[in-house]
């Protein structure tokens, strides 16, 4: 079915079961947050609201893509020994 001519242009991409687009929405806030609104002082909603849209649009003049720099392999890993860990834990604890 994906191999449909129609389909030429999909490009499937692959995502850790323990990951979610959520994690790009809350990379995007923490940037925000650490690049704009934690270096100022805003005095009202509108002030704030300003400083944010500023910021907005100076990103989506000249964006830049996430680069994923982790493998599939690592990011298997990684959620490998998280999930041993976690087991770990559980069975200490008797939950």
């Amino acid at each position: 079915m994906l191999a449909h001519p129609r389909r030429a242009r999909w490009h499937l991409h692959f995502t850790p079961t323990s990951s979610s687009w959520l994690n790009l929405v809350e990379r995007w806030f923490k940037n925000l947050t650490d690049r704009r609104l934690r270096r100022g002082v805003f005095t009202s909603v509108p002030d704030l609201i300003e400083a944010i849209m500023t910021w907005v649009e100076h990103g989506n003049t000249d964006p830049k893509p996430l680069a994923w720099h982790a493998g599939a392999e690592a990011i298997i890993t990684k959620v490998r020994r998280g999930r041993t860990t976690l087991a770990q834990v559980k069975s200490n604890t008797h939950h």
